[in-house]
C-alpha cells in the first residue's frame, strides 16, 4: 500500500495530496503533527531523517522525502494524466513555470514566514539543523510574494493554467503559494483579476480540496 506522510495544515504535503488525487493514486495517509514536534521524533525520523514532510512510501518499500521526487515517481508510475507534460516543449514550458511557482512563490512566502514569525525563532530553515532568523529577510520575502501575485496575475490573462493548454504541476505548486500566502498576509485583490478568475476555477477541481 503507497502511504503519504503528511500534515494537513502544512503547505508541501499538500501539494502531494493534490498530485495524488489528480492521479487518482490510491494510498492511505498518516497524520504527522508538526506542532507538537512529532517530526522530531524517532518514529519519525526513522522514516525519513531530514525529518520533513510530505513523505511517500510506495508499495514496493521506496521511501521519496520530497516533493520532486514524489512527483518523478508519481508521473512515472501514473503517467495519466501527464501533470509534468506530454510533449518536449510542453515538459520545458511545465518545468520553467514549476520552477519559478516554487522559488518566486512558495520560497518567498516561506522567507517572510520562518524569519518574521516569533514562533519559528531559529527554524528559519526546515529540517533538523536550527537556523537563526534574519529580519531583513522577512521583508524581502513579503516584497517577493507581492510580486509574485502580480507575475502570476500577468502570466495568466487570457490564460486557463499557468503552463500549456492544461493542468500541470505548475498550477498545483502556485495555488499552494498563493494560497499559503495569507499565513503572512499577502492575498490577491482586485488589482489580480486573472489571478483570482484562475484560483476560482481551480477551487472547482475536486483534487484541490484534497
Amino acid at each position: 500500500m503507497i502511504t503519504l506522510y503528511d500534515c494537513a495544515t502544512a503547505p508541501s504535503p499538500r501539494r502531494a495530496r493534490i498530485l495524488l488525487a489528480e492521479k487518482g493514486v490510491p494510498h492511505e495517509t498518516v497524520q504527522v503533527d508538526l506542532r507538537s514536534g512529532e517530526h522530531f521524533g524517532d518514529a519519525y525520523r526513522a522514516i525519513n531523517p531530514a525529518c520533513t514532510v510530505p513523505a511517500l512510501r510506495t508499495d514496493d518499500g521506496l521511501v521519496l522525502t520530497d516533493n520532486a521526487a514524489i512527483a518523478a515517481w508519481a508521473e512515472a508510475r501514473f503517467p495519466e494524466p501527464p501533470l509534468l507534460g506530454d510533449t518536449p516543449a510542453a515538459k520545458a514550458e511545465v518545468a520553467s513555470w514549476h520552477w519559478r511557482a516554487e522559488f518566486e512563490g512558495l520560497m518567498a512566502v516561506a522567507e517572510a514566514l520562518r524569519n518574521g514569525s516569533p514562533a519559528m525563532a531559529n527554524r528559519a530553515l526546515p529540517g533538523t539543523v536550527d537556523y537563526a532568523q534574519i529580519p531583513a529577510l522577512a521583508e524581502r520575502g513579503l516584497a517577493r510574494t507581492r510580486q509574485f501575485l502580480a507575475t502570476l496575475n500577468e502570466r495568466l490573462a487570457g490564460r486557463e493554467f499557468l503552463a500549456t493548454e492544461r493542468f500541470s504541476i505548475a498550477d498545483i505548486t502556485a495555488v499552494v503559494a498563493v494560497d499559503f500566502a495569507r499565513v503572512v498576509k499577502v492575498r490577491p485583490g482586485d488589482e489580480h483579476p486573472h489571478l483570482l478568475r484562475w484560483r476560482e476555477a481551480l477551487g472547482r477541481r475536486p483534487s484541490i480540496n484534497a
